[in-house]
C-alpha cells in the first residue's frame, strides 16, 4: 500500500492543535484616549503570527499590525501588538483614538491553511475616560479563568484561497495525487486475455 505515503501530502500542518481564539466582542474607548484590547489562543500557537484587522468583512478587512513570531512589541502608526506566549494572549494597543477608529476589528492568528478569527467592535466616545472592554479577570493573572466573565463572538476562519498553502495544496499536490491514483489504477487492471 505505497500510496499512504502520498496521501500524507494532503495532511494540513497545524490542524491537529485545537484552534481556538477569544476575545472580547465590545472594547470602548475614548477620543484622544487608547483602548487595549487583549485575545486568547489555544496551546501550540506560541509562534505563529497574530494580527489585528480593521473592517467588517473578515475576507477583504486590513491587517493594521502583526507580531513576528516572538514576544517583542511591534508598533505600526497608532496601533502595537504583543505577543504573550506563555500566557498564550496577545494584547493590541490602540493610542491617540479618533472618532473614525470606531469600527468592527479582528483578532487573528496567522496558520498554515485558513487564518483564525474573533470579531471585535470598538466603539469610540468623546471625552477622555479610558477603554474598557465587556469582559473582566481576575488581577492576578493574565489567562483567561472559569471565573472570569466575558461576551465572545464565534471565531471564524479567513477564505482558503488567500493562503499560500491552501494554492500549494491545490496546484500541485491535488493533481499529484490525482495523477498517482490514476497511475495505480491503470497498472491494476484487469489484462485482457487472447
Amino acid at each position: 500500500m505505497w500510496l499512504s505515503p502520498a496521501l500524507l501530502l494532503l495532511i494540513l500542518p497545524g490542524y491537529s492543535i485545537a484552534a481556538k481564539i477569544t476575545g472580547p466582542t465590545t472594547v470602548n474607548g475614548s477620543e484622544r484616549g487608547s483602548l487595549t484590547v487583549q485575545c486568547a489562543y489555544g496551546s501550540g500557537w506560541e509562534t505563529y503570527l497574530k494580527w489585528w484587522c480593521q473592517g467588517a468583512d473578515w475576507n477583504y478587512c486590513n491587517i493594521l499590525v502583526k507580531t513576528n513570531g516572538s514576544e517583542q512589541e511591534v508598533k505600526k502608526n497608532r496601533v502595537s501588538i504583543r505577543d504573550n506566549q506563555k500566557n498564550h494572549m496577545f494584547t493590541v494597543t490602540m493610542e491617540n483614538l479618533k472618532r473614525d477608529d470606531a469600527d468592527s476589528y479582528w483578532c487573528g492568528t496567522e496558520r498554515p491553511g485558513i487564518d483564525l478569527g474573533v470579531k471585535v467592535q470598538v466603539t469610540i466616545n468623546p471625552g477622555t475616560q479610558t477603554a474598557v472592554p465587556e469582559w473582566t479577570t481576575t488581577t492576578t493573572s493574565l489567562a483567561f479563568t472559569a471565573a472570569a466573565t466575558q461576551r465572545t463572538s464565534s471565531p471564524l476562519t479567513r477564505s482558503p484561497l488567500k493562503s499560500t498553502h491552501f494554492l500549494f495544496l491545490f496546484l500541485l499536490e491535488l493533481p499529484l495525487l490525482l495523477s498517482m491514483l490514476g497511475t495505480v489504477l491503470w497498472v491494476n487492471r484487469p489484462q485482457r486475455r487472447s
